[in-house]
């Protein structure tokens, strides 16, 4: 009896261990910034967001020289008032309010319309880069047999990640497959 005790405490032990082992799943990580920061379509990407920028800036600016000019001439017309030229002066005056107001509200549309469309291009450039980075890192993760991929990049904002131990680090083999050399700058790792 005694026997038969211990056969069934082992062969209890033993399929314990088994499914523990076949609980063991494998994780890894990767750096998406990394990634990101050394993908040539990223690069162009962000160039294109800054050009675009620049000549939205550019538009914004003209406009703004325009306001000061006319807030300038409004102020040297009001200290050439007199009790003269007092009713001429007082309708100059008005109309250039009334421009101001209209260029005022022209400059403040121009801004809206700028982050409109500079949030409509990032998605649309961005968009594909980041679909190719998930693909890659999905394909990658099928290859090493890994259940859970967290990325540690430094600035994302729900990372919950503040220590790992082990785990396989992807990010050459996602940058690898992307066709991103291996050479090309690295970004920092971020600290455990």
């Amino acid at each position: 009896m005694r026997k038969l005790i211990n056969v069934f405490v082992v062969a209890a032990g033993l399929l314990f261990t088994a499914n523990m082992a076949n609980a063991q799943q494998k994780i890894g990580h990767v750096n998406s910034e990394d990634v990101f920061a050394n993908l040539p379509e990223s690069k162009t990407a962000q160039t294109t967001l800054e050009n675009l920028s620049k000549s939205k800036q550019a538009e914004i600016d003209v406009m703004m020289k325009e306001y000061q000019t006319k807030v300038t001439t409004a102020q040297a017309k009001a200290k050439t008032r007199s009790e003269a030229n007092k009713e001429t002066i007082d309708k100059e005056l008005q109309t250039a309010e009334t421009e101001l107001m209209d260029l005022e509200k022209r400059i403040n549309d121009a801004r809206t319309k700028a982050q409109q469309d500079l949030g409509t291009k990032q998605g649309e450039l961005f968009q594909p880069i980041q679909a190719k980075v998930a693909t890659a890192i999905s394909a990658i993760s099928k290859e090493k047999g890994l259940a859970y991929v967290f990325d540690i990049a430094n600035g994302q904002g729900g990372n919950n990640l503040v220590f790992w131990e082990g785990g396989d680090d992807i990010t050459a083999a996602v940058k690898t497959k992307l066709g991103i050399s291996a050479t090309a700058a690295k970004a920092p790792a971020p600290k455990k």
